[in-house]
């Protein structure tokens, strides 16, 4: 069975070639438990002895393969393909191996016995230079509790991987990221810095603080970087998107995904002895991408779990109008626009952008938008979020844009796609639901404890002026209306101040009509000004002002068409229960998208 194994591989790793997917036999086990070990985190940590027939030489297992042995897949005299592993150089000139994935092509209970005669590799090299050493693995059995002291295989050997002291200066030369592991002390990466966040300050009951994060990018892969304390003045202002930096002792621990879609298994925290330095730009480091993506296409989004980080790409298809809503959390109102993205599967996502980078996006043509970080939610079919840590490049300079911007031009603007959001009805918290106003009436929607969504066409046939505006709070963070003092100054009873000033609150009623019947319909702030197609504090102002500026505003607002998402809650008031439509969005009737739509609507008719 010797032929199984990559024989000569382990000697050859050690010196540096690279190997995929090497075949070796695995003679011993240790556990260095985490009390024992001088290595970061506290998981215990499993030491191998490989063989490839002709050679021994020890590795250690990354954590998370820890199952592998303790449920009994890896046993002893397995036969095990590498199939991703990393070699971290040390200061002697020596390499450790660290296992990442494996698979398991015979089980030890069926080979039961050593394949070959392979000799410790230490003990290879010694004889090589006419010494005598002492074979490795000698004290090695089943897996044991002993920690890393001086029996055992491996010596100072062992200590070294598991990020023992004596490691001396860093290695001169640069190693790739995607070989960090929390195994070394030491060590110095050469990266470029894709993308650093602001500085963000919190304050709880365990003290206060400041952070930023950075994204870090070389020609193996990219990890997340973060600083806190005074670790932010220390490097802050000295860092530079787009520029390449050496950093070296920085703490590695496994990296959260939650918020990130940086496909590395650690991420890195800046400490008391973490070094930065600058590169120099040369024929090496122009190799180094701006920014590493990862793309899923839109059509692998609906079998994408809700609150998962992703790289995205799409042709902007459509853009929305700014609008503005008022969140829960913060009760502040902020800016919002949606796109539309296409990509070669013919499918359509809403991607929501916010605040500036809502209120700044002004890019017809339907340019080609590349997203490093958006957040998939959930929100009416599937649908992406360009969140604070999120970067977005308008018409990048990637293979993946141009081939998609052919595609585009040359089929893609021809096709009918398909969305994959706006497709769940009901209590989904604003997903499309088309139903008409009547199928709305006859289906009881509302009735439930919680409110349902739905989308229909409609026209506002009436808007009524009384009482369709207040005076508000002038806080950014609070909408309560005001009280006149008489004396020119406003109270507000919820903030408990006296206001100088006060502003405009849109707080509109319409009644929609499709071909079935109608509904009255009440319009919030970013609504109100999307169907009146002014601002409120314009309104305000000719109300008192221009009676007949006022009224044309109305009379130009009324029939017309528009695609509107309702939220429907039956509430009960003065012991009367009736039927509350709230409209969500308003957003003017796109003829050609809509009879795409019917001429969807048509062929699943035909097909059912």
């Amino acid at each position: 069975m010797s032929h199984l194994l990559t024989r000569g591989a382990i000697k050859e790793i050690a010196d540096g070639q690279d190997y995929t997917k090497p075949v070796f036999q695995l003679l011993a086990l240790k556990k260095l438990s985490a009390n024992s070990s001088s290595g970061s985190g506290a998981t215990d940590r499993y030491r191998l002895l490989l063989s490839d027939g002709v050679h021994s030489n020890s590795a250690m297992l990354a954590v998370q393969l820890n199952k592998l042995v303790d449920d009994s897949t890896m046993e002893l005299f397995s036969v095990i393909q590498l199939d991703r592993f990393v070699c971290n150089p040390l200061p002697d000139n020596r390499r450790v191996m660290i296992v990442l994935e494996v698979s398991i092509l015979q089980p030890g209970s069926q080979v039961k016995n050593k394949i070959g005669n392979p000799i410790s590799l230490a003990q290879a090299n010694q004889q090589q230079k006419g010494g005598n050493a002492a074979p490795m693995g000698q004290n090695l059995g089943r897996p044991s509790s002993t920690g890393s002291g001086g029996s055992g295989y491996g010596g100072s050997f062992a200590n070294a991987m598991v990020g023992g002291s004596g490691m001396g200066s860093p290695p001169k030369k640069a190693q790739p990221i995607n070989s960090l592991t929390p195994y070394q002390n030491r060590w110095t990466i050469k990266a470029r810095i894709s993308n650093k966040s602001t500085i963000r300050t919190w304050s709880n009951s365990k003290g206060e603080g400041k952070l930023f994060s950075m994204d870090l990018v070389d020609t193996s892969g990219e990890i997340r970087c973060t600083a806190f304390r005074d670790q932010v003045d220390k490097f802050y202002d000295m860092l530079d998107i787009g520029k390449i930096y050496y950093v070296s002792k920085g703490t590695l621990k496994p990296a959260n995904k939650q918020y990130t879609s940086i496909q590395n298994d650690y991420e890195m925290v800046l400490n008391q002895e973490t070094t930065i330095s600058p590169a120099e730009e040369d024929a090496e480091t122009s190799a180094i991408p701006k920014i590493a993506y990862d793309f899923r296409t839109i059509a692998q989004l609906e079998e994408i779990a809700k609150d998962t980080m992703i790289d995205i790409i799409g042709v902007v298809k459509s853009t929305g109008d700014v609008t503005t809503i008022t969140t829960r959390a913060t009760n502040r109102e902020v800016s919002k626009r949606e796109l539309q993205l296409l990509d070669e599967t013919n499918k359509v996502v809403n991607l929501t952008l916010w605040g500036k980078e809502a209120e700044d996006f002004n890019h017809p043509d339907n340019p080609i938008l590349a997203v490093k970080g958006a957040r998939v939610s959930d929100f009416g079919g599937r649908s992406l979020s360009v969140l604070q840590s999120s970067l977005m490049e308008v018409n990048p300079d990637i293979p993946k844009a141009h081939q998609l911007k052919g595609w585009y031009d040359n089929e893609g603007c021809h096709q009918d796609a398909q969305s994959i959001s706006d497709q769940r009805g009901g209590g989904g918290g604003g997903g499309t639901n088309w139903l008409s106003l009547a199928e709305v009436r006859n289906q009881n929607l509302g009735q439930g404890e919680k409110a349902d969504y739905f989308t229909t066409k409609g026209t506002v046939i009436f808007l009524r002026k009384e009482n369709c505006m207040y005076m508000a709070c002038p806080s950014p963070d609070c909408n309560k209306k005001v009280l006149e003092n008489g004396d020119g100054t406003y109270r507000c009873e919820k903030c408990d101040k006296e206001h100088q000033t006060f502003k405009y609150r849109l707080l509109l009623s319409a009644n929609v009509a499709d071909a079935t019947e109608t509904q009255w319909v009440t319009c919030f702030q970013d609504t109100a000004e999307a169907i009146l197609g002014q601002k409120a504090d314009y309104i305000g102002n000719i109300r008192d002002q221009d009676e007949a500026a006022f009224n044309q505003v109305f009379q130009d607002a009324s029939f017309k068409p528009y695609i509107f998402k309702m939220r429907v809650k039956m509430e009960t008031y003065n012991d009367e229960a009736r039927l509350k439509c709230t409209c969500v969005n308003a957003q003017p009737l796109d003829y050609k998208e809509y009879s795409k739509k019917l001429i969807m609507d048509i062929r699943n008719l035909a097909q059912s």
